[in-house]
């Protein structure tokens, strides 16, 4: 019967573990059992997991100084101006003569090129203003932060379990194991104590 003594402290070990995670998320709703109140920590902890998931969020992933760099690198510009030329193309060639019929008339096919050309060379020098001043003002009407907190707070508990246990699922699964080592070494030690 001593010899049995790593095989249940290894299943102690590895249930107790098991207990640790599971009560990470469970219960979801507080409940007391002889004057001791269990909760979650995920659960009990959500408004604050989600005002802390804002901040970092807000403050250490998400920079508007760096997207609006991107946004107006030569790189960027460079890939948007063939989609502006082929838009101002549609534009003389197909509603132009609509909006204008007389203009059509009395303006070359080469005009027109250049015309176009002048509109595109326009847009490139206006571009990297246009965006900075569009992402400056998106920077001040979009609270990240906000809408991090809130989403966050509003997940349900499955939902935050869920996104969880995605992540983490090998790691959960190692404090498991761990559990089940070390409880099957301190039953090996207590067989050893016992022999001498």
């Amino acid at each position: 019967m001593i010899y049995l003594l790593p095989i249940i402290s290894a299943f102690i070990g590895w249930f107790t573990n098991w207990i640790a995670i599971k009560m990470l998320f469970h219960p979801r709703v507080p409940v007391r059992v002889l004057g001791i109140t269990f909760h979650g920590i995920f659960p009990k902890r959500q408004q604050q997991f989600a005002e802390k998931l804002g901040t970092l969020v807000a403050k250490e992933l998400i920079s508007f100084d760096e997207i609006s760099a991107k946004i107006n690198s030569p790189a960027t510009i460079q890939s948007a101006l063939p989609y502006v030329e082929q838009h101002i193309d549609s534009f003389i060639k197909n509603k132009l003569s609509e909006e204008i019929p007389l203009l059509s008339m009395f303006i070359s096919s080469g005009t027109l090129e250049n015309i176009k050309k002048g509109i595109v060379k326009e847009v490139e020098i206006m571009f990297p203003d246009l965006m900075n001043r569009m992402t400056s003002s998106i920077s001040k009407d979009l609270d990240v932060e906000r809408i991090v907190v809130d989403k966050v707070k509003n997940f349900s508990s499955d939902k935050l379990e869920q996104i969880l246990m995605s992540i983490m699922k090998k790691e959960f699964r190692f404090v498991e194991v761990i559990g089940a080592v070390l409880g099957f070494l301190i039953g090996l030690l207590q067989i050893a104590l016992t022999m001498i």
